[in-house]
């Protein structure tokens, strides 16, 4: 959309916490000229009726592996964050965090490098690094490859709190296996968003590395010790530690809709869950399989899995996620947005530019359909 001046009524304004019913918004050269009551706001240029569409700030994952038929671990370069970036945009993604599952440590500081580099450049969208191990563990390695998990080294520390400072977020992904607790605390010391995943560690050890630092979950269920009975593990951890957020693969694949809503539910603040979309390099192409460390992923029925049947990423976007939190979930759709959008951005201290602020730009925001099955861009 290029118009010059455009009015924006007839539809439901989200502005990442709340609702603006009623509404009308208005940009000039692709700046926000005017918002508030569609009673108090005249026309100006082209009208657009929204037919109770949403408007919203865009979407922020946290977890993105690939996108436009190739996995960041393909090709740790410029190029290829370019292409996820215009992938994920495409899909209503306009900030997220490239995401490096377990590999080599050349590639991982290739990877830190072209992340640098690409943001240097102004790759849009890019909002960090998540560096998901090679520190986990191997009984809960999932698809990550055993052969290249490891413990961290002090060379490995060494390099985290290096690149912290040269990246807006640096998440990266832990297993209490194979990271101790004071390396947990030098990374948290140096700005690091430290993670809980991929663990078999029990309720008390995770409530250790939480009073270390930890301060998120990764993707909560999955590849995780489970709440039992007697043994809470990470998930019952994540749930109960108010200052915890928790990543999300809500596909109705991964985890149950039914352990979604209790989670939801049983979730102490301030800490909150967030829709990661955990995408592979199938997001945003017809590609039917991918490699990853050589070896084969799978495309069918909405699934990504190896060979033997393990889950290996999603096929997932975060609009659909949303839709299976609101349709079958049962959530709030503010709230549903506000987990696409607000909490992820808070976690990693990223700007929202909500419709309302003076410094919100038609590139800002995505159009949502009213039934949440499309979104699409107001601004390339």
């Amino acid at each position: 959309m290029t118009l010059d001046v455009v009015t924006f009524r007839g539809g439901r304004i989200f502005d990442g916490v709340r609702f603006h019913d009623d509404h009308a918004i208005c940009f000039e050269g692709g700046k926000l000229a005017g918002f508030g009551p569609e009673d108090t706001l005249p026309d100006r240029g082209e009208v657009i009726d929204l037919s109770s569409d949403i408007l919203s700030p865009g979407f922020l994952d946290l977890q993105v592996n690939g996108g436009d038929g190739i996995m960041l671990n393909d090709d740790p370069s410029v190029e290829t964050l370019r292409r996820m970036s215009r992938a994920h945009r495409a899909l209503g993604v306009t900030q997220f965090l490239p995401t490096l599952i377990t590999d080599t440590p050349e590639n991982t500081r290739a990877t830190i490098n072209a992340t640098i580099d690409a943001i240097r450049e102004g790759v849009p969208g890019i909002a960090g690094l998540h560096l998901e191990g090679p520190h986990l563990s191997v009984i809960r390695k999932g698809a990550h490859d055993a052969d290249l998990i490891r413990p961290m080294e002090p060379e490995d520390l060494a390099v985290l709190i290096e690149v912290a400072d040269s990246l807006p977020c640096l998440k990266v992904t832990i297993a209490p296996e194979n990271v101790t607790e004071a390396q947990v605390t030098a990374l948290a010391d140096a700005g690091v968003l430290v993670s809980l995943g991929h663990t078999d560690a029990d309720y008390q050890t995770c409530r250790r590395y939480f009073d270390a630092g930890a301060r998120c979950v990764t993707h909560l269920f999955n590849a995780m010790s489970q709440l039992g009975n007697r043994e809470p593990g990470l998930v019952g951890a994540a749930l109960s530690r108010g200052a915890v957020s928790t990543g999300l693969i809500a596909d109705a694949i991964h985890v149950h809709p039914e352990s979604i809503r209790a989670a939801w539910a049983a979730k102490t603040g301030p800490g909150r869950i967030f829709l990661v979309s955990d995408a592979m390099a199938v997001a945003g192409s017809d590609a039917k399989s991918f490699q990853l460390n050589n070896r084969t992923i799978c495309r069918q029925d909405g699934r990504l899995t190896l060979e033997d049947g393990t889950l290996a990423g999603a096929d997932l976007d975060l609009i659909t996620a949303v839709r299976v939190m609101v349709k079958q979930v049962g959530v709030p759709l503010e709230d549903a947005l506000n987990a696409a959008t607000h909490t992820p951005a808070a976690l990693i201290g990223a700007p929202l530019i909500a419709p309302s602020s003076v410094a919100c730009e038609l590139a800002d925001l995505i159009r949502i359909s009213e039934d949440l099955s499309r979104v699409s861009l107001l601004a390339p």
